[in-house]
């Protein structure tokens, strides 16, 4: 079993001074300093309505254009890199070029399990891996994300 590291240094979420609207993901939206976009208020609702999960850009553009949602595989990969940097969604790369996007945005980290590519949250529960690690003069360590790689045993069973 393989693992890495990857520290995050993810910016603060801005603080939007608008009273809360009866529109979830326009407040959501307009919390984090964006602009309520009909294709980011869709592809927010659509991301976030099915609870803690962790997408691909292709994943989710594959469930809009099945809703008749329109926009492109661009438009999905820039508003989750963008839901990213702001901080509604986390980003894990994992096999190199393939980044998954997960909703759930609390310390904790992952399984991913190389034979089907599905993600499985763990629980940080007493965990300290950043206690021995001195960050470079300059940066201190605000987050830090840890990916457990699997592969199922030879012999054994589904």
């Amino acid at each position: 079993m393989d693992a890495f590291i990857m520290v995050d240094f993810p910016h603060e979420p801005i603080t939007a001074s608008a009273p809360p609207s009866k529109y979830p993901q326009r407040s959501l939206l307009e919390r984090y300093g964006l602009r309520a976009t009909r294709q980011r208020l869709g592809l927010a609702k659509l991301l976030l309505s099915k609870g803690n999960r962790h997408v691909t850009a292709d994943t989710l553009a594959a469930e809009a254009t099945s809703l008749k949602m329109r926009a492109s595989l661009a438009t999905v990969y820039n508003v989750l890199n963008l839901f990213a940097q702001v901080g509604i969604v986390r980003a894990l790369t994992i096999e190199g070029a393939k980044t998954f996007f997960d909703t759930n945005t609390s310390d904790h980290s992952h399984f991913y399990f190389e034979d089907t590519g599905h993600i499985e949250d763990i629980s940080l529960q007493g965990m300290q891996f950043a206690d021995n690690v001195t960050p470079p003069e300059g940066y201190e360590i605000v987050k830090v994300d840890v990916v457990f790689r699997l592969r199922r045993k030879p012999g054994a069973s589904d």
